[in-house]
């Protein structure tokens, strides 16, 4: 049986899956992890752990389903991710993650003074934030220069996989536009002269489309894998694009909304639009853009709780159920890891309002999701004013198979979702790009018809005066807690705040 092979590094499980060439997956496989957390605002992770995860996941799914003839290869991973790696490939440090890992404050700070936000703008298409790749490069060559010495190479998860598969040193737009501010967004190339200012001595990875072949698998790599020498591998992108692929929310007017670790919203569209408080990138295929988001726990938010209460899954939701609309009173920021966007502000911290002995953990725990629907209305709506056109959303990842949560998700936003029939997300994306990559032109797959649609999730119109008064309450929460959260935060780190000139209130 032809397959193709699929396999995303995600922040908390690598998956895998082998599929048929009618999209039906004929094997999955899964091996969690976790990430490093060394200091505050630190996260970080072994890359031996990207590699040694794949090579296990494909060892199981082959011996599954011994009878696959494996035709190519897709890749994911979270990011921007920055693996710098010595002239043999060694990491010469672990790998620092997305915008999650807050600790390059500093030189976004000086960044940003040194070369002007609105330059910063026009050449990568956003401001500098703890999402930027660059800042975290700069941040390597200043607090740890005996690594940056022996630095060479640039890898994410995806990429990395690529060089150990096939040899080639290459890096996709989406992600190299991430790299902010070393990527030129309108020339679809690096920006030489920042490159060489920041990044002097990192050799360029080549740069490609996500779905194009980067190369075939080497000798090497099929004696420890057992995938075929010669099976073509595509560069492949950043699991939260490489997730849109996998339920078709990749042309311009829609938005991808992904339930996972974290949340993340991807729209699609084909004009660069530029905002202060949201990310322009590169979209996953030529020609299109995106403007992304993401809330900085959501999943994570979840499994905290679980983990303090001791609580399973069902449990919580019938709780959560019961409790209703509002969590008899209780309102919750989800910012226990900072916050990405739209309030870019790492220093932001969890709030738990309007507590009382009388309430529950089902109360708690539908307060939570709801925090997380809220900030995704946050996002949505500033999506909206700056010029997005979004017409459809589709939601994705392993949050949906929740009923609950997609149903708060809508109602506190208005907005209807549609849940495909396959939801695995990122690692069947990858799969598709690859099927697509090595088929022959009038024989490519289409996602629609290997990943129909199989309901929408309408928001219940009776709620929306009361969620709407709820997220004005939200916005001021934010608004009036954050000076006492900033010292909070300061305090934590064991310094000063690292946001801009204190509030009169802060004083």
């Amino acid at each position: 049986m032809r397959c193709t092979l699929g396999v995303d590094i995600g922040t908390s499980s690598s998956k895998g899956v082998l599929v048929g060439p009618d999209g039906v997956i004929a094997a999955s496989a899964t091996r969690a992890h976790d990430v490093e957390r060394p200091h505050s605002g630190w996260v970080e992770m072994d890359a031996a752990i990207w590699w040694e995860e794949f090579v296990a996941i494909v060892r199981e799914l082959l011996a599954g389903v011994p009878e696959a003839e494996i035709v190519g290869v897709g890749v994911s991973g979270m990011g921007p991710c920055v693996l710098l790696v010595d002239e043999r490939d060694a990491p010469v440090r672990p790998a620092i993650l997305y915008g999650v890992d807050t600790r390059s404050t500093a030189q976004i700070e000086r960044l940003t003074h040194e070369l002007g936000v609105e330059e910063i703008t026009r050449v990568g298409g956003s401001t500098l934030t703890s999402q930027a790749g660059g800042p975290k490069i700069a941040w390597v060559a200043e607090e740890e220069p005996e690594a940056w010495e022996r630095a060479r190479r640039l890898y994410m998860p995806a990429s990395w996989l690529v060089r150990r598969l096939t040899g080639a040193y290459v890096l996709d737009h989406q992600s190299a536009s991430q790299v902010s501010p070393l990527y030129d967004i309108e020339g679809e190339r690096w920006h030489d002269p920042w490159w060489e200012r920041y990044a002097g001595g990192i050799e360029q990875p080549r740069l490609q489309w996500a779905g194009e072949i980067a190369g075939e698998v080497t000798a090497e790599a099929e004696s420890v894998t057992g995938i075929p020498l010669g099976t073509p591998v595509i560069a492949g992108t950043i699991d939260a694009w490489t997730e849109a692929v996998s339920v078709g929310a990749h042309e311009p007017g829609d938005l991808m909304l992904m339930y996972g670790t974290t949340m993340f919203l991807v729209a699609t569209g084909e004009e660069t639009l530029r905002t202060p408080s949201m990310w322009t990138t590169a979209g996953a295929f030529a020609g299109t853009r995106s403007l992304a988001g993401g809330l900085s726990t959501s999943g994570a938010l979840t499994a905290w709780f679980k983990g303090l209460t001791g609580a399973d899954y069902p449990e919580l939701l019938a709780e959560a159920a019961a409790s209703g609309a509002g969590a008899r009173g209780l309102l919750v920021l989800p910012y226990f890891a900072g916050e990405r966007t739209p309030i870019q502000d790492p220093d932001a911290r969890g709030v738990i309002a309007g507590l009382t002995l009388e309430h529950t953990r089902g109360d708690l725990y539908r307060a939570m999701l709801e925090a997380t629907a809220l900030g995704v209305r946050h996002n949505v709506e500033t999506m909206r004013a700056a010029g997005a056109d979004i017409r459809r959303i589709v939601a994705v990842g392993g949050g949906t198979q929740g009923r609950l949560w997609l149903q708060v998700v809508s109602d506190v936003t208005g907005l209807v979702q549609e849940v495909p029939a396959t939801t695995i997300g990122a690692s069947y994306g990858a799969a598709f790009l690859a099927a697509t990559a090595t088929a022959v032109p009038d024989e490519r797959p289409a996602i629609t018809e290997w990943n129909p649609m199989s309901e929408r999730i309408r928001p219940d119109d009776g709620l929306r005066p009361f969620y709407d008064s709820l997220f004005a309450r939200y916005r001021r929460l934010y608004e009036g807690s954050r000076p006492v959260v900033h010292q909070l935060a300061a305090a934590q780190r064991g310094g000063s705040p690292l946001t801009p000139t204190p509030t009169p209130e802060e004083s």
